[in-house]
């Protein structure tokens, strides 16, 4: 078995933040990652972020993740890629498979940022060759330069849908429509006026019935939903389109974390089931730590804040930190995330981590 001070499992950008905070201060770090290569969603953003200098505005994703990776790089942070993290036992124990191989390690801290996948939602036709997650289709186009289609409908008006929309667009594919059952666009308004812009129609209160295609999607129907998200009959509208992406939310990839047995709680507004943890990012079990969209679905600028957070914690663990340091540092990082979870939709999510904080306490009930 092999040992090591730090686990991180995820290369992405909170797993990356999270190593470099700790490495900086002479943590030894392995990370290790089931993709070809580290970086994770940053890599597929090509927009500019938007917000305040501290936060990287006006840079493009895929330059915040370079800058990740050399930084790591120089710090020393060993990175395993094409590493499958595939079990995590009572014993902090995890079992990779690294190539065609499989290896038990085992460290003093382990931080999963294992991120989030694409929800779906069944309909008839769903699965057509066709029917793709927007992250999927985003990954095709910005990773792999692979238009995913030529005329798509977009199903969903959040942040993703309405940027991966324009994305598409770059790519050279026409948007028919973005759908929505809800009655609002639900995407930042700086994101969805750009396709507004171009005249692509938004379609509110609206979801999709049925694809059409033999071998592959050739259309869909879309239909109005009621305010209780009933079909309305008679409202259905068809659309001649070879794709359909999906863009309904994430769902939290907690899996290690619950078969390594942490308290967990059921907080739909980040996401679904949760591991409850503390503000440094620890879970119920000492030494297991969890941040990003593991730990609840918010913006990539918070879960980056949040893998700092959760490194400076293990490195003062380790004693790496003297206790003065490790405060001014923190508060730091405490004041970036209350800038970020200003405003309503902020504040709900902040509150929603509070209660996590407060069911890893035992002071309130895990739902």
């Amino acid at each position: 078995m092999r040992r090591y001070e730090m686990i991180c499992v995820g290369a992405g950008p909170t797993g990356l933040a999270a190593a470099i905070e700790a490495a900086r201060h002479g943590v030894q770090v392995i990370v290790f990652d089931e993709n070809e290569r580290p970086g994770g969603q940053l890599f597929k953003q090509i927009h500019k972020f938007f917000g305040s200098r501290e936060h990287r505005a006006m840079e493009r994703g895929f330059n915040i993740g370079s800058s990740f990776l050399e930084e790591a790089k120089e710090l020393g942070v060993q990175v395993s890629l094409n590493s499958v993290v595939l079990g995590f036992y009572e014993n902090r124990a995890l079992n990779v498979m690294v190539g065609d191989r499989i290896e038990q390690v085992k460290a003093q801290k382990t931080l999963i940022a294992t991120g989030a996948s694409e929800n779906m939602i069944p309909f008839p036709g769903w699965t057509l060759p066709g029917v793709i997650g927007a992250g999927a289709a985003q990954t095709m186009a910005n990773i792999h330069g692979i238009r995913p289609g030529n005329n798509i409908l977009m199903v969903g008006s959040g942040n993703v849908g309405v940027i991966v929309s324009y994305q598409m667009m770059q790519a050279g594919s026409r948007v028919a429509a973005v759908i929505d059952a809800a009655p609002t666009i639900g995407g930042y308004a700086v994101h969805a006026a750009k396709i507004a812009r171009v005249g692509v129609p938004f379609m509110m209160s609206h979801t999709i019935k049925e694809a059409h295609g033999q071998d592959r999607v050739e259309g869909a129907t879309v239909i109005r939903v009621d305010d209780s998200w009933n079909p309305i009959a008679g409202t259905e509208q068809l659309f001649e389109v070879d794709t359909i992406c999906i863009a309904v939310g994430l769902n939290p990839m907690t899996h290690l974390l619950r078969m390594a047995g942490c308290k967990t709680a059921f907080v739909p507004v980040l996401g679904g089931r949760l591991p409850a943890h503390d503000e440094y990012q620890e879970t119920s079990i000492k030494g297991i730590y969890v941040a990003g969209d593991a730990s609840g679905i918010e913006e990539a600028s918070t879960a980056v804040i949040e893998g700092r957070i959760a490194g400076l914690a293990i490195a003062r663990s380790l004693n790496y930190l003297d206790e003065e340091s490790f405060q001014q540092q923190i508060e730091q990082q405490f004041a970036s995330m209350k800038g970020l979870r200003s405003g309503s939709h902020g504040e709900q999510r902040g509150k929603a981590k509070e209660y996590l904080n407060e069911v890893m306490k035992g002071t309130m009930d895990a739902l």
